[in-house]
């Protein structure tokens, strides 16, 4: 199942490059980042109560919280420079660049994380660097 979500997720961000684009022509990437956080905020919240039992958040665990609020902290620094390169450049080199994350998690999953690095991850690495590069780099043929 957890493809599935993988999917979805492709598909959400996606989408969120495109209406993210739409949304902050005009404004200031900081407030459209604030705005977004906000509605965030409410839906993950909505969704606890609505299927979660809400009685374990006091079972969490000094260490998962401290990630998860580094996480956090680390999610609302991607969010503030992602939205910036939308309100300057185009949602269609922005994208590709911002999926280079992938690369970054597959070393640093390697580091921390002790996860193997494959002959498939690299050539997959290298073959992503390669898409971003030929997606987003001005090349003229001819």
């Amino acid at each position: 199942m957890w493809w599935i979500f993988a999917l979805f997720s492709a598909f959400f961000g996606a989408l969120t490059a495109i209406l993210g684009k739409i949304g902050v022509s005009g404004i200031d990437s900081n407030i459209a980042t604030a705005i977004r956080t906000v509605v965030i905020l409410i839906v993950a919240w909505g969704i606890v109560f609505a299927v979660s039992d809400v009685r374990t958040i006091g079972t969490i665990s000094r260490r998962s919280l401290v990630f998860l609020v580094l996480s956090g902290i680390t999610t609302g620094l991607s969010w503030l420079c992602y939205y910036r390169a939308l309100k300057e450049g185009k949602a269609s080199a922005v994208a590709p660049i911002d999926k280079s994350s992938l690369v970054m998690v597959i070393l640093l999953a390697a580091v921390f994380l002790d996860e193997p690095l494959t002959w498939k991850s690299i050539v997959g690495s290298i073959l992503i660097v390669c898409g971003m590069l030929v997606t987003v780099l001005p090349i003229s043929c001819g």
